[in-house]
């Protein structure tokens, strides 16, 4: 059994403990930060594991490696809401859902009598859609909550100082890792979370603009996350104005009712990309670096634990490695 020092207790540093723990490895979480809260960017994410619909705007691996994702996570966090995903556009926008379908795959075409049997609260207000039943969901709060509450209970011990040695060092820091990392940027994501208990969704809603596309994520109990921005900067602190009048203006386009909702929370969170908006591994000495999730943290981080833990069992070059090691 090896002992692994992982730095980072993001989405990405608990999804390798995850990984290592299951084979067997002692393991190391250090993290500055002693619980998960708004200072991290795990705590602003959609938690859509919507690998046909990413890949819309993404390279193949984001669907071919996503699939994996619904299945981790509900082995590891029994919290995976299961009901596809349906992507809408206003009337005046049906040329984007042509164009979505063309590049996604794994869909069926709903017409006006199709939705409404899906989410009866949006009856008659869309012609039609698309509907990715393979697709799920879930509360990125509670399903990172729920890893870290499984892996202390196996054994995995969480550190606010890192120890000077360690077998192995794993470097799952995210933005905090732009000092060794030249080619790290940051994507700002803004997103709201309102209640409104007027509508009931049973599954994430996209709705598509050719400028300002909207994801609307239910939550439960009348609690809807609203997402997301995706700007060219890693500038933190709170969202813009101009963001949050965009989101709440393609709310109240999808549905009226969410023009009384009650706003919960705003905020933000600079995820880290690499310039070809991939995740990357990469081995310097004893230093394993896994990093660049961008906005599929959720999604891919499943298959990067996966191959960064063969690759320390037993030295594999997987398919995110960017060189040997040395």
């Amino acid at each position: 059994m090896s002992r692994h020092l992982i730095l980072g207790a993001g989405v990405m540093g608990l999804a390798l403990a995850a990984e290592l723990v299951a084979r067997g490895h002692e393991v190391e979480i250090h993290d500055p930060a002693p619980d998960l809260g708004p200072q991290a960017c795990s705590w602003w994410a959609g938690g859509m594991l919507a690998p046909f619909c990413e890949r819309e705007a993404a390279e193949e691996p984001v669907l071919r490696l996503g699939l994996e994702a619904a299945g981790w996570w509900e082995r590891q966090t029994g919290l995976v809401t299961r009901r596809g995903t349906l992507v809408l556009a206003l009337g005046r926008d049906r040329s984007e859902l042509a164009r979505f379908a063309r590049r996604t795959s794994g869909h069926e075409a709903q017409d006006a009598e199709g939705i409404a049997t899906l989410e009866p609260d949006l009856a008659g207000r869309f012609a039609g859609g698309l509907y990715f039943p393979e697709e799920a969901h879930l509360s990125p709060r509670e399903a990172l909550r729920e890893l870290r509450r499984r892996l202390t209970a196996q054994g995995a011990r969480f550190l606010s100082e890192a120890p000077a040695e360690a077998e192995s060092l794993i470097d799952c820091r995210g933005l905090a890792a732009r000092e060794a990392l030249a080619d790290l940027r940051g994507v700002r994501g803004e997103m709201l979370i309102l209640r409104c208990p007027e509508i009931t969704l049973s599954r994430p809603v996209r709705l598509l603009h050719p400028r300002i596309p909207l994801y609307v994520v239910p939550r439960g109990e009348g609690v809807f996350m609203l997402g997301a921005t995706m700007i060219e900067s890693d500038r933190p602190g709170p969202a813009t104005a101009r963001s949050v009048l965009e989101l709440l203006s393609a709310a109240y386009a999808l549905h009226p009712a969410f023009g009384e909702a009650e706003i919960l929370e705003i905020g933000s969170g600079v995820r880290p990309a690499f310039p070809d908006n991939l995740p990357h591994l990469r081995r310097e000495g004893r230093i394993l670096t896994a990093n660049g999730l961008h906005r599929h943290g959720f999604l891919l981080s499943p298959a990067m634990a996966r191959m960064a833990a063969d690759h320390l069992e037993t030295g594999a070059i997987p398919e995110f490695m960017d060189k040997a090691p040395s």
